[in-house]
């Protein structure tokens, strides 16, 4: 800790050296100065923790000096020395920031007591800045998390109810995603290393924070990651903003990661999609893009939209027809319907039919998560299928594996629709990835295609609660983890937590916590 020490006399000065052994008691004497203007001075150009002054010097005295600090200078720490006639003085100013007063002659144990003193409570202060800043870490960590794992849930499931995405969108400070008819486009963007594939595990969290910080430094770009794929991340770009263009965009990205992490990389331009219902079309033409790619470690970068002609159009109504077939349990429908996907692709490219292969794997997998039934055999369908998807020239087995995965998805449902157990699990799953949305047992029983009224006793038998309040306390406990990054405004964490009304939020908050959001967050600095 520096040291500063302001007096008039040379002699003084030179004496307070001698009195103490400061570099065992943790301190260094970085600077003097003979006046008061002279020391404020210094601490303006010096990172000083603590000053020891004269009370009265030329110029500027001491308690002007305290004053000055204690408004330009809040963190440090004021240590005045007076004679006995100025003692009712001194003792006065320690409410201008003063932190101790000594008479002169200082007496070494006098001043090494006071140093310790000080010096325990700038520990205690840094440690507890320390802590509030991984909290605010931690939270802000836990707000992109949120961020992430809904760009993944808009680009690899269908999207509904397009007003309520809108609003969550902004709720989750994601105001560029939340034009309906926004352009966007979608990067994937995978980590190549030939010769040691165990360098390639232990930097590929290093790769992760690297393009988040990259995401970060450019104008409405967006980066997310999915569990499918782990060497690989993902950008979300909102077109037609001040921000790189395509081209350099990918080559920063590429050009980055190699200098700083000595990595190859493999990058996916997906084609400019028109609005939220063509996020998933968007996602997977990126994807489609990567897998034209050649093996080996050699940076490559493969464009989508020069490739886009004759793609197959994947309807709404296709989509519909198909997830019914799955949550109906009727697996020939579900055959049928394949079919009709498949015949609607033919005479076109290769890409065509890996593109509509992709959209019913990604609408297989969802409905999977949505059901919570992602079962080891079931991960591994779903990969193996992906990978014969990714080799372009397989179509005969990337449909026995979509028609293997639904059969195993539909048992599961089926198991999950008559055992009352797994349907709440199922239900709770699908809560704590949708607490904030606008959700209600109607919303749930034509989701999960069940009465809501045995539904409701169903779920108040298994949980102990009734549907209502189990929402609210998720709601609450989530929260509570918001509120402690005091960056966020309660307003905020009341959009976050799925409330449009933040007097609402306060009122619902004290009745479960007996406190208000401002008296929680308070109490958490106490």
């Amino acid at each position: 800790m520096k040291v500063l020490i302001a007096d008039d006399e040379i002699q003084i000065r030179r004496g307070l050296r001698l009195k103490v052994d400061w570099e065992e008691e943790g301190f260094q004497i970085e600077e003097e100065a003979s006046n008061g203007k002279e020391a404020f001075e210094i601490l303006q150009t010096k990172d000083i923790d603590v000053v020891i002054t004269d009370m009265r010097m030329p110029i500027m005295d001491g308690v002007e000096l305290a004053k000055r600090c204690h408004k330009e200078f809040p963190h440090v720490k004021v240590i005045v020395l007076s004679g006995y006639s100025d003692f009712e003085y001194v003792r006065n100013s320690l409410q201008q920031g003063v932190r101790d007063y000594l008479l002169k002659p200082v007496a070494p144990d006098e001043l090494v007591e006071a140093l310790r003193k000080i010096r325990k409570e700038i520990e205690d202060e840094k440690r507890k800045q320390i802590e509030i800043a991984q909290m605010s870490r931690f939270v802000h960590s836990h707000l992109q998390d949120l961020q992430e794992q809904f760009i993944l849930h808009l680009a690899k499931e269908e999207v509904l109810q397009l007003p309520i995405v809108t609003e969550r969108l902004q709720q989750l400070q994601l105001e560029n995603l939340a034009n309906e008819n926004g352009k966007v486009q979608f990067f994937t963007v995978e980590i190549r290393e030939s010769d040691d594939p165990i360098r390639l595990d232990e930097l590929r969290i290093p790769f992760q924070l690297l393009c988040k910080e990259i995401a970060q430094q450019q104008t409405a770009t967006y980066m997310f990651t999915d569990p499918s794929y782990p060497n690989m991340v993902q950008f979300l770009k909102v077109v037609d903003t001040n921000s790189l263009s395509t081209d350099q965009f990918v080559v920063h990205v590429q050009q980055t990661v190699n200098k700083l992490l000595k990595l190859e990389t493999v990058i996916g331009i997906g084609t400019i999609v028109n609005g939220l219902s063509e996020y998933r079309s968007g996602y997977i033409s990126s994807l489609l893009a990567w897998s034209q790619s050649q093996l080996g470690s050699k940076s490559q970068i493969l464009d989508q939209t020069t490739a886009s002609a004759g793609v197959f159009d994947f309807s709404p109504d296709y989509e519909k027809r198909i997830t019914n077939s799955i949550e109906n349990l009727d697996f020939s429908a579900f055959k049928d319907n394949l079919q009709k996907v498949f015949e609607g692709s033919k005479g076109r490219s290769v890409m065509s039919f890996s593109f509509a292969a992709n959209q019913v794997l990604f609408m297989l997998g969802s409905l999977a998560k949505k059901y919570d039934v992602e079962t080891k055999d079931i991960q591994n369908t779903i990969w193996n299928c992906q990978q014969n998807i990714w080799k372009l020239y397989s179509q005969h087995k990337v449909k026995e594996d979509l028609t293997q995965l639904a059969s195993l998805i539909i048992e599961k449902v089926r198991l999950a629709r008559f055992s009352n157990k797994k349907l709440i699990d199922s239900i709770r799953h699908y809560l704590d990835q949708h607490y904030a949305s606008e959700i209600s047992l109607t919303t749930l029983s034509t989701l999960f295609h069940i009465n809501s009224a045995h539904l409701s006793e169903t779920f108040k038998h298994h949980v102990g609660q009734n549907f209502s309040d189990y929402l609210v306390t998720l709601r609450m406990e989530k929260a509570k983890q918001l509120l402690k990054d005091k960056q966020l405004k309660i307003i905020d964490v009341s959009n976050l937590v799925g409330f449009s009304n933040s007097g609402y939020f306060s009122t619902v908050f004290k009745k479960h916590f007996g406190q208000t959001p401002v008296e929680f967050r308070n109490s958490i600095g106490e």
